[in-house]
């Protein structure tokens, strides 16, 4: 009975936990469309976000394609010598696909998402958001919207970039390691690569900028307890995050694969 009692209070605590992030979500986005809108903080975010985020995820991306042509075309040629012709489209795929837009929202959660709630949370338990509310002035509106909107925007923006660096990645790989020359490289991209390729990763990166965004910012408005109470909310939110991103990809690839 203890046991069943004990799992229970588990499966309720988890649903509020849920429910708490659907109604801050709910919440946030009737702000974003509420005047005033503040621009100067929504770009100085965006900045943060996607700007400073650049060199990061733009280097492992980069490495990440390199690794993929190498492991997968030694492979090729194990199996099938001369096959690794077909690189270009086999690290293609998988860039556009899936790496790119899941190891960018993961260097972004935990780049930017503790950020976030780091910085919500220490304004939390030294009382400024009660300012805030003091001053007349909405929270949610002043410090999650602008983050949602910068989460949004840049982290599509960034998996096209890292799109791009990816595969040049695989293509510096190509010709240097397997002795591929670029032209046969962009062809065999080209001739396999479709439209729906390149936007199931942006789709997938809208609703991931979405997540990093929506749970960073409950995180630091749930802060409790002081600087620990920070700190465990900067780590709660690098977590959550990286846990929403890699369960809602799987479901985000079931539901585009029903679509094609």
């Amino acid at each position: 009975m203890t046991s069943i009692s004990e799992n229970r209070g588990i499966l309720m605590k988890a649903m509020e936990e849920i429910g708490g992030h659907v109604l801050f979500f709910g919440e946030t986005l009737k702000w974003t469309f509420r005047r005033p809108f503040d621009i100067k903080n929504i770009v100085l975010q965006m900045l943060e976000i996607g700007y400073r985020s650049l060199p990061v995820t733009s280097i492992t991306l980069f490495f990440t394609g390199m690794v993929m042509a190498l492991q997968v075309g030694r492979a090729m040629d194990k199996l099938l010598p001369g096959s690794s012709v077909f690189i270009g489209s086999a690290v293609s795929i998988s860039m556009l696909r899936e790496l790119c837009p899941v190891l960018t929202a993961l260097l972004l959660a935990g780049r930017v998402g503790s950020a976030i709630a780091a910085e919500i949370g220490t304004m939390k338990v030294t009382e400024q958001i009660d300012a805030l509310v003091t001053l007349s002035a909405n929270p949610i509106q002043y410090l999650s919207v602008p983050r949602f909107i910068a989460c949004f925007v840049m982290t599509p923006a960034l998996t096209v970039i890292t799109d791009i660096v990816g595969i040049l990645g695989g293509a510096f790989i190509a010709f240097f390691a397997l002795g591929i020359t670029i032209d046969k490289y962009v062809e065999n991209i080209l001739q396999y690569i479709g439209l729906m390729d390149f936007l199931t990763g942006i789709m997938k990166s809208v609703f991931f900028g979405i997540e990093i965004a929506i749970i960073s910012c409950y995180q630091g408005f749930g802060t409790r307890g002081g600087a620990e109470g920070v700190g465990k909310s900067t780590i709660q939110a690098v977590v959550k995050s990286s846990m929403a991103i890699l369960i809602s990809d799987y479901f985000l690839t079931y539901l585009f694969q029903l679509v094609e």
